[in-house]
């Protein structure tokens, strides 16, 4: 049974950092990509970054450039999101995601807790 947990949340002031990690474990075949999402009180799940894990390409929402960095390991199993220069408006449940090369099949994990205080 494929699981992704997630680490790294916490409270940190405005212009903090934190670095969240996802292990996947679980896992016989290749994920096509992964990625985090975050989801704020009252608001839609929203795409914060993503990773190829076959190649190199990512993609972030434009509201992180710049502040935030994905990476993963050789083994394309874990991902790390590097947040610098928090902002209150991060402040939400980040989850991560990974997607099933060839399938499509979408895993999620339970989600970290990101409070950035003013």
């Amino acid at each position: 049974q494929v699981q992704l947990v997630e680490s790294g949340g916490g409270s940190v002031p405005a212009g903090g950092s934190l670095r969240l990690s996802c292990a996947a474990s679980g896992v016989t075949f290749s994920f096509a990509s992964m990625g985090w999402y975050r989801q704020a009180p009252g608001k839609e799940r929203e795409m914060v970054a993503v990773i190829l894990t076959a190649g190199k390409g990512t993609t972030y929402a434009d509201f992180v450039k710049d502040r935030f960095s994905i990476s993963r390991d050789k083994a394309g199993k874990t991902v790390f999101l590097q947040m610098n220069n928090l902002e209150p408006e991060d402040t939400a449940v980040y989850y991560c995601k990974a997607v099933r090369l060839g399938w499509q099949t979408t895993y999620w994990g339970q989600g970290t807790q990101v409070t950035v205080s003013s």
